[in-house]
C-alpha cells in the first residue's frame, strides 16, 4: 500500500488515482498490476484490451499420453 501511495510522488495524482480504480474495478488490486495500468496510462496505451474468443475450451489428449507413456516405458507404471 505504502509503495503505490508514493507512486504519487513521481507521477500525477489523477493518474495514479485511476490506475488504483481501474485496477480493483478489474479485481487485481496488485502493486505489478496498479504499476502496469500506470504506465500504460502515462504512455497512452490501452488499458482494456479486446475480449479474447476461442474457438474451443482445450482438452487434455489422454490417448496420446498414454501411448507415449507405452512406448517410452514400455507399459509400465512407475510403481
Amino acid at each position: 500500500m505504502v509503495d503505490i501511495l508514493a507512486l504519487v510522488l513521481h507521477h500525477d495524482k489523477r493518474v495514479v488515482v485511476q490506475a488504483v480504480e481501474l485496477a480493483l474495478d478489474a479485481g487485481v488490486a496488485t502493486k505489478t498490476h496498479v504499476l502496469n495500468l500506470l504506465h500504460r496510462l502515462i504512455d497512452g496505451k490501452t488499458t482494456d484490451g479486446p475480449d479474447i474468443d476461442t474457438p474451443h475450451e482445450p482438452k487434455a489428449n489422454e490417448e496420446r499420453y498414454d501411448g507415449l507413456r507405452v512406448r517410452i516405458a514400455g507399459g509400465r507404471n512407475a510403481s
